[in-house]
């Protein structure tokens, strides 16, 4: 499937979760078609295609509450995916992912001397925002919630002193294996040192887990330091790539994320139904 026709499926999904927050619990298959002014079939196969699960069944992933059950059922333990080695599905076993950090001295030059090459591309969840230096991808903004120019503006605020330059054929080798979650994905870190940990620690995170901020705290062996981690995972410029969307409170709410919570929590959803399916598919 091109990443255009997972950028629009991503667009009816989006439609899709206004009408499932809005209207009753578990709508027919027909009702959310007809509200979307598709036919159940259309709707059903574009949905199949795209996250691997029946409408219905994606549904259950995107109602408010799925994601106190993921913290019930699906919590990852940081300090145990650090001993065995990121073994699993972490992001770094998905897609081979390589990084290199920016050493503080040069991040504290707000990236003067660096050129950040960056270009928009079609993506699974919408519209998005890509940027990488010639080390790895240092950002990747979806503009879906927050629009075009705010992302832009956003990313550009990251380092203010660097030189961009548009190239999207540079970046899209990594963009490609990034977006088809294969191949290998080079990132290069552009943040301060606390930042850099609070992000590696995302990396251990398996795809269709979550974890919660005291968790990451405590990983990093600073328990006290649970609001300077939801500020540092809130900056995280390399969204879906570092998982930041798997970090939760406590309570189990979503917290805030900084493209938008629709987004969160297609991302989330997206994850578990992909986790579910491959899990079937290793038991068949």
């Amino acid at each position: 499937m091109s990443t255009e026709d997972q950028s629009y499926h991503y667009q009816v999904m989006r439609r899709a979760i206004d009408l499932i927050d809005d209207g009753a619990p578990n709508q027919s298959l027909s009702d959310l078609a007809a509200q979307l002014g598709m036919s159940p079939a259309h709707f059903q196969r574009i949905f199949s295609r795209w996250v691997g699960v029946s409408p219905k069944r994606y549904q259950q992933y995107l109602t408010l509450d799925h994601a106190k059950s993921l913290l019930r059922d699906h919590m990852t333990t940081l300090e145990v995916s650090h001993e065995v080695g990121l073994s699993g599905n972490s992001r770094l076993h998905d897609l081979f992912i390589r990084w290199e950090a920016m050493s503080p001295g040069e991040y504290a030059r707000g990236g003067e001397g660096l050129t950040v090459y960056w270009g928009w591309y079609d993506s699974p969840f919408g519209l998005a925002l890509v940027m990488g230096t010639e080390k790895g991808l240092c950002g990747l903004a979806f503009a879906a919630e927050t629009g075009t120019e705010p992302a832009m503006e956003d990313m550009l605020s990251r380092w203010p002193k660097a030189t961009y330059v548009e190239d999207p054929m540079m970046l899209r080798p990594l963009v490609d294996a990034a977006f088809a979650q294969s191949g290998q994905t080079a990132l290069h870190m552009i943040g301060a040192p606390f930042q850099i940990k609070v992000w590696e620690a995302l990396l251990r995170i398996p795809s269709g887990q979550v974890t919660t901020y005291s968790e990451i705290a405590q990983s990093i062996g600073n328990p006290k330091a649970v609001r300077a981690v939801g500020t540092a995972v809130g900056r995280n410029p390399v969204s879906w790539l570092i998982p930041c969307h798997r970090a939760l409170r406590k309570s189990g709410a979503l917290g805030g994320y900084h493209w938008g919570l629709p987004v969160k929590r297609a991302l989330l959803a997206y994850e578990a139904a992909r986790a579910e399916g491959d899990s079937q598919s290793d038991a068949a």
